[in-house]
């Protein structure tokens, strides 16, 4: 207990609680809950990855019965040699880069647009939602053959009055086929994520800038995008980390062709293991994906944590 002076000359005695102690049984106890998920959580994913682990320092085809055998960490050093895993990892920085800067653009957008109060913005909004709830492989398919279609194709109808003949659009541009596709899927997500973090923006303090007479543009660019910053991280970091992920849209759409223009590290990967056999050396490829996407959503994450730790600080 201690006392403290007041401004009126009086003392005050103020009580300084004591942290309760947790017992372990009681931790126990609070964390039992949880670990049925802790243990399918690792059974499906750390135990895998052990074995994948294994199997990279295993020298192992299976078009040639017994040639398994220690290799160590051969394997790596061919993965690294390998000039079309460079291209392929190229490859999908590219997808992953391009898909998210532009569905983030799109869907700050079409997030201011949908903060406003218009006839009918209920039903804008779900027809905006409807394409992140389309099923990844019915989407690759709408794209492929409904939009671009040589002949059928609805992007060549629309563009025929300019000149535009029946263009091949996913023989002749795989890539930008592909990140079109995803684009359209994940343009929904950043938008409900940002038009998330417009509707907690504190309307008074747009207002007071108004009345001090700042313009859209300078409301924007110091007010609204600034509040935005820690919503956009987020959404380009958790887009990131699905999208290097992505195996069904290359599958439908291209079948990571011609040659691999137009193929990522899952799908090459799936052709190392299940069209070229290489148990090895697909497993190399596996551990090296997983770490580089583990470092950079670890420091991406860390970055976003430190942000949103920041803000409810000042606030």
């Amino acid at each position: 207990m201690t006392a403290t002076e007041v401004d009126s000359g009086r003392t005050e005695s103020t009580v300084v609680p004591r942290e309760r102690v947790i017992s372990k049984a009681e931790g126990w106890r609070r964390r039992g809950p949880l670990l049925p998920a802790m243990v399918f959580a690792i059974v499906v994913t750390q135990i895998p990855f052990l074995f994948t682990l294994y199997y990279s320092t295993q020298s192992w085809n299976l078009v040639r019965p017994g040639s398994r055998e220690f290799n160590g960490l051969n394997n790596y050093v061919d993965v690294f040699r390998d000039s079309q895993f460079r291209t392929v990892a190229f490859n999908t920085v590219i997808m992953i880069v391009g898909t998210v800067l532009i569905s983030v653009v799109l869907g700050l957008a079409l997030a201011l647009l949908l903060d406003r109060k218009f006839i009918g913005r209920s039903l804008v909004r779900t027809l905006l939602i409807t394409p992140f709830l389309v099923t990844p492989v019915a989407g690759a398919l709408i794209w492929k053959t409904t939009m671009f279609d040589p002949v059928f194709g609805l992007i060549n109808f629309v563009l025929s009055p300019f000149g535009v003949g029946e263009i091949d659009w996913v023989s002749r541009f795989p890539l930008a086929a592909v990140m079109t596709n995803l684009v359209w899927q994940w343009t929904p997500f950043m938008m409900l994520l940002i038009l998330a973090g417009l509707q907690s923006m504190p309307k008074d303090i747009a207002e007071a800038a108004r009345v001090d007479g700042a313009g859209p543009i300078a409301l924007f660019r110091e007010l609204t995008l600034p509040h935005l910053r820690r919503f956009i991280e987020l959404g380009a970091v958790l887009g990131a980390i699905y999208l290097i992920n992505t195996f069904d849209a290359v599958y439908m759409m291209t079948s990571g062709g011609p040659g691999v223009a137009s193929s990522n590290l899952p799908f090459y990967i799936y052709q190392r293991a299940f069209l070229g056999f290489d148990i090895g050396q697909a497993a190399a490829m596996g551990v090296v994906t997983v770490v580089a996407t583990i470092v950079v959503s670890t420091l991406a994450l860390r970055l976003i944590f430190t942000s949103f730790s920041g803000k409810e600080e000042a606030a």
